[in-house]
């Protein structure tokens, strides 16, 4: 039942949404693809690390991407976000190895991944574009 309410929530949701949502149950350290060294990169001199996540289930929504960037909080820890296609439910696949980023000071850091997005019947490949703003912790993301 559990899986059926899942599989439901995936095809209703729309293939143009993606979420980042403060790390929860995703953010697990034994759901950081194997092995480790060949799925995080660092970036702006190590202050900000990319994770690829799988979840396992659902299925068609496993791969999340992980964020820990500044700002830190009262504590000096790192702000900790996940990327995925709603709060539950990720990406059917990604392609780490396509993952690129760039900085514009207009901006902050942009990275663009390629993604696999299930529509229901099959996995469509999209562009994942997503933006950081270390100075306020800002994340936005565009599928297209």
């Amino acid at each position: 039942m559990y899986r059926i309410a899942l599989l439901a929530s995936l095809l209703a949701a729309p293939a143009t949404a993606q979420q980042v949502i403060p790390c929860d149950w995703i953010a697990r350290a034994d759901a950081i693809v194997e092995p480790w060294e060949d799925h995080t990169a660092t970036f702006a001199n190590g202050k900000v690390r990319l994770a690829l996540m799988d979840v396992i289930e659902p299925a068609a929504g496993a791969y999340h991407i992980l964020i820990l960037s500044p700002p830190h909080d009262e504590l000096g820890g790192r702000q900790c976000r996940t990327l995925g296609m709603t709060s539950s439910i990720g990406f059917s696949g990604i392609d780490w190895d396509s993952l690129d980023a760039g900085y514009d000071p207009a901006v902050g850091l942009t990275f663009e991944v390629h993604v696999e997005v299930y529509n229901g019947e099959y996995s469509e490949r999209r562009n994942l574009t997503f933006t950081l703003n270390q100075a306020t912790g800002a994340i936005g993301a565009q599928l297209w």
